[in-house]
């Protein structure tokens, strides 16, 4: 499969004024065994402590993590090592996660492995049921955490128990 689950941690809401903390991703396939996790240095001084917080990283922490361009580059190798074809960007919140890949991805190396394709697990759940108020967060086993593996593993648990309940995932 092309799907790859991915969450974000940051230190604030916006992008190049605010920074990533970090993110992991996993991709969609029994056993959730392939799996990202990057960690990187603020690219802005500006940052809010309540949402950094929520990574459970202090501020001198995530000083100290890896060079956003070397972490990028080290993800779209990975992803291209692990996925034949075009990937597609599977998230909890693409409204959130997506831009800030995408944005890290422009930035330090050019392009998105990604694209402009991106799907939210919530609507594709809504989708597949007929219903727009269904909740889909009772299918994850792993806890969330805000590690954004675990968070990830989660949400590609929930796409796999999707898929035993008839969801075409190909």
């Amino acid at each position: 499969m092309n799907y790859i689950v991915v969450d974000v941690e940051s230190d604030g809401p916006l992008q190049g004024i605010n920074s990533m903390v970090c993110f992991g991703a996993v991709i969609v396939e029994e056993g959730l065994e392939r799996t990202f996790y990057g960690k990187l240095k603020p690219v802005s001084s500006e940052y809010n402590p309540e949402s950094l917080a929520i990574s459970g990283f202090s501020r001198e922490e995530h000083e100290q993590f890896d060079d956003p361009k070397e972490v990028m580059e080290a993800f779209a190798k990975w992803i291209s090592e692990n996925i034949e074809g075009s990937p597609i960007l599977i998230s909890d919140n693409n409204g959130y996660d997506a831009p800030w890949i995408n944005w890290y991805f422009h930035r330090y190396i050019g392009s998105n492995p990604f694209g402009w394709t991106s799907r939210r697990i919530g609507d594709i759940y809504c989708g597949f049921k007929n219903d727009l108020r269904a909740s889909w967060k009772q299918l994850r086993e792993t806890k969330h955490t805000h590690n954004p593996v675990d968070d990830a593993k989660g949400n590609a648990e929930a796409l796999l128990a999707m898929k035993k309940m008839g969801l075409k995932l190909k």
